[in-house]
């Protein structure tokens, strides 16, 4: 790989702080094909929100590109893989990346997935140069795969960011892959940029409109007027543009290891053996996290069997974790499994505890007079739940739906709201109960009765117009005792549900008050009246 340099004889600032700046083009999509296993020449679109997030080199030369809709993009390219854009995948897959660059070159800052820096100095010294660092960490990143990394040094990250992206434009990019910016050299290097690459939108219409095209011309500028006109903003802007945005690169500071394994030899086929086991190991998952001042909130539980299979459950709490509640996760996730005995078909011989969300402490510190009845409420219940079952405390959520039980969603308790039922509360739902909504909802409809004076059963036609005046509401069918006469009511409000299919439903909605001012939800369907729930 020859590197590629620039220089002029300009004079280095006293304050400039060399940075070298690795960078992995299209690295979502790199991601994507080594998470899936499809080779690079394969045509990939990330889909994020029904656009294209990031496209493959081979579905850009089809004219795939970002920002298209989807159905677009298919059109454009017929053999194009379609796969959702998932920026936790993006992080989990450079985090190989960054431990092999911190084996050889300490002390990176991860920008974001698919981009890092580091001071240059040090590996310069060591290796010799600073060419000779860019190649030996380029060397190092082949050896995974990674040969389209690319290199830039100059005296900010910023302008090495974008001399490594500058390798992309050059004669060869595929032997050219670093680009070093000599010392005092990154205004003039960053001149000809346009003002885009600041990602200043507001700024660079303004600068526009003032004759302002590319760096050059705004670093042109007096640093004090620009800050005067532009205020904090834009003169972190103009010492980008000018070079001088000496701003440290901050390492970051290895994760700590919070997670737990538990190797069971022999296997364990009994969950009391199994819980009684994993008790010393949950309590130093427990402690280990507090020593840092962490609390759990959402905990993975991941089962392995002597057979190779495994199990992997995700779990949340309501407050935070504690020994007792790791142990009733590990047993609910086994009786969960099929077998209520030992969950999986052969004994347990590994498990791990994963902290997937933690927290700080002091965010879940009790308060001055203590947690008071919250506390009480959830130790209660979690004591039900781990006699009972995970499933046997429920707590209700409001999903979306016409009718009124379709609303009306259990989980159980501590698991989080579904997403599904709160996304679909924010659909239109024609022919929905308009609020306010009953207070008591009845888990199966109720028949009932609606006469008209004459005493017949009063009904829908075709044209969707009553038979018929309402005039007498019987709670119970046939019993005279219970019937009272209707003081007002409206309707009907039809309701049709997959009209194209043969199990759809077609229905009329009506509301009904009596004499004595007990308020009604009523259903009319197939000729029968039912009670759907009442007004309190």
């Amino acid at each position: 790989m020859k590197p590629r340099t620039q220089s002029r004889s300009v004079p280095a600032s006293p304050t400039a702080t060399r940075t070298m700046v690795l960078w992995c083009p299209d690295w979502p999509i790199t991601a994507a094909l080594r998470e899936h296993g499809l080779s690079p020449e394969h045509a990939v679109a990330l889909i994020e929100k029904g656009e294209v997030f990031a496209c493959s080199p081979s579905a850009r030369e089809q004219g795939v590109k970002r920002g298209l809709r989807l159905r677009e993009a298919q059109a454009r390219c017929t053999s194009l893989t379609v796969l959702p854009y998932d920026p936790a995948l993006d992080a989990r897959t450079f985090e190989p990346v960054i431990a092999a660059v911190e084996k050889i070159m300490p002390g990176v800052q991860l920008v974001r997935p698919g981009l890092c820096a580091l001071h240059a100095q040090g590996p310069a010294r060591y290796y010799g140069s600073e060419d000779r660092a860019a190649t030996v960490l380029l060397k190092a990143l082949a050896t995974m795969g990674l040969t389209a990394a690319r290199v830039g040094i100059a005296d900010s990250p910023f302008a090495a960011e974008h001399a490594a992206r500058s390798t992309e434009h050059l004669d060869d990019p595929a032997t050219d892959a670093v680009w070093v910016v000599p010392p005092g050299e990154s205004a003039s290097f960053l001149g000809s940029f346009p003002l885009e690459v600041l990602e200043e939108p507001e700024l660079a219409v303004i600068l526009r409109r003032l004759g302002i095209r590319t760096l050059g011309d705004f670093a042109a500028l007096a640093s004090t007027d620009v800050r005067n006109r532009f205020g904090a903003e834009g003169a972190l802007a103009h010492l980008k543009a000018s070079g001088q945005d000496h701003r440290s690169v901050v390492e970051r500071k290895p994760p700590a290891e919070l997670d737990v394994v538990v190797h069971c030899e022999p296997p364990l086929v009994r969950i009391d053996e199994l819980t009684f086991t994993l008790r010393l190991s949950a309590e130093k998952f427990v402690d280990r996290l507090r020593d840092t001042g962490l609390v759990c909130t959402v905990l993975v539980i991941r089962l392995q069997s002597e057979s190779g299979e495994e199990s992997e459950r995700l779990w949340r709490h309501p407050r935070w974790f504690d020994a007792d509640d790791v142990l009733d996760r590990v047993r609910w996730q086994l009786q969960g499994s099929g077998n209520v005995e030992h969950g999986l078909s052969s004994g347990i011989s590994r498990v791990q505890l994963l902290p997937e969300i933690v927290e700080d402490l002091s965010d879940h510190a009790d308060g001055l007079w203590g947690t008071g009845p919250d506390e009480n409420i959830h130790h209660g219940l979690a004591r039900v739940q781990s006699m009972l079952g995970h499933g046997a405390v429920l707590t209700a959520m409001v999903a979306g739906g016409r009718m009124l039980t379709d609303r009306r969603v259990f989980i159980p308790w501590g698991d989080p709201p579904s997403e599904a039922a709160a996304k679909s509360r924010e659909l239109p739902w024609p022919g929905q109960v308009p609020g306010p909504v009953p207070a008591t909802v009845f888990d199966e409809p109720l028949p009932v009765q609606v006469l008209d004076s004459a005493g017949n059963s009063v009904d829908v036609d075709n044209r969707g117009l009553l038979t018929s005046t309402p005039a007498v509401f019987a709670a119970m069918p046939g019993t005279a005792s219970t019937r009272s006469t209707i003081a007002s009511w409206a309707g009907p409000w039809p309701i049709t549900e997959r009209w194209w299919d043969s199990n759809g439903r077609t229905l009329n909605r009506f509301q009904v008050v009596d004499e004595s001012g007990a308020a009604w939800l009523l259903l009319l369907e197939n000729h029968r009246w039912w009670a759907e729930a009442s007004y309190d």
